[in-house]
């Protein structure tokens, strides 16, 4: 187990183990793709529009961030959209309808992600329901409470100072004029530097991937495992929490119809970011770095004025390309 353990830690978090090429290549389609675009168009590296490309990342890049925790287990979340959907909403009942303040807002929005995935834990760990169909089941009734709670229409947080501060303002230009990095981005930072902290120096990080390695090997050495998969997928949660927050910020509502298919989005950065599907290998930074390339992909195709509908053909091939990789990279492991 300790050998597990061990082995984890080099493949976590933002260092650069086994998961090196992998980061290595991510980053290098990045970089190619900036280029690129740069080339095709010279208002890609406008200052407005690196600013945008960052804002997009944050609330996908926030998702992945979560999503990449479950996916190392060897399971998957297909709820995370409508999950910060609901969240968003919850948000908008603290702070509009009973009119309590901010703090509770953010509290009840976190806390509400990290009920949720606890109960899709659940699901999977005590029920043992495939994690695939247990989250759809999660998705569905989410979309739903979501519409029945909002009564299908959009609340807004017009009364509540503040609250467009967490994703629009800067904390950073305020102090740095000449760097105004939206609050939402830092966010994201943070979020992602506090999972790769977990994932590499907690208890909780090792268990991640040695659940991911080989979870029976695991339930053998004593470990309750159902408890820690649990805790995994309600810590995944709260994470989508700190995404509705960040989406209703930027938006300045809570839109009930909003969240389906920001999943694909955000399984699509953690693939393409290194992740393995299987389980037991992923880092952080390759997360972050896949949310960005799907960022200036979509970017990028909206300046050149692609279609939307081949942007959505794009980001399917991109993500099966992503998908075969990951297999190519396991058979030579193999």
């Amino acid at each position: 187990m300790s050998t597990t353990a061990e082995t984890s830690r080099a493949k976590s978090g933002f260092s650069l183990g086994a998961g090196a090429y992998q980061k290595l290549l991510a980053f290098a389609s990045l970089v190619l793709l900036l280029i690129g675009f740069s080339l095709a168009s010279p208002n890609f590296m406008q200052t407005a529009n690196i600013i945008a490309i960052l804002q997009a990342t944050a609330v996908n890049g926030v998702l992945a961030v979560g999503v990449t925790l479950v996916i190392i287990t060897g399971g998957i979340d297909l709820s995370v959209g409508t999950l910060m959907t609901f969240c968003a909403v919850i948000t908008g009942v603290v702070l509009t309808y009973w009119g309590l303040p901010l703090p509770l807002g953010i509290v009840a929005a976190i806390g509400t992600g990290a009920l949720c995935g606890l109960t899709s834990g659940f699901f999977v760990a005590k029920m043992k329901i495939p994690p695939f169909i247990a989250t759809l089941g999660m998705m569905l009734m989410l979309k739903g409470l979501s519409l029945v709670i909002s009564g299908t229409k959009p609340i807004y947080f017009n009364d509540t100072p503040g609250f467009t501060e967490i994703s629009r303002g800067s904390l950073i230009g305020a102090v740095l004029p000449s760097l105004p990095l939206p609050n939402g981005v830092l966010i994201l930072f943070l979020t992602a530097f506090a999972a790769s902290y977990i994932l590499e120096r907690t208890v909780l990080g090792r268990y991640t991937f040695a659940l991911g390695s080989n979870e029976e090997s695991v339930r053998l050495s004593g470990v309750n495992v159902d408890a820690w998969k649990m805790g995994i997928y309600a810590l995944s949660g709260g994470i989508c929490g700190i995404a509705g927050l960040l989406i209703a910020s930027r938006l300045n509502s809570a839109q009930p119809a909003l969240g389906q298919g920001y999943e694909l989005e955000a399984i699509a950065a953690v693939v393409i970011g290194g992740t393995s599907l299987s389980g037991g290998r992923g880092t952080i930074l390759g997360t972050l770095i896949g949310a960005l390339i799907m960022a200036v992909l979509t970017n990028g195709l909206r300046i050149l004025s692609v279609a939307q509908e081949w942007q959505t053909v794009v980001t399917g091939a991109i993500i099966i390309m992503a998908v075969y990789a990951d297999m190519m990279r396991r058979r030579k492991m193999g």
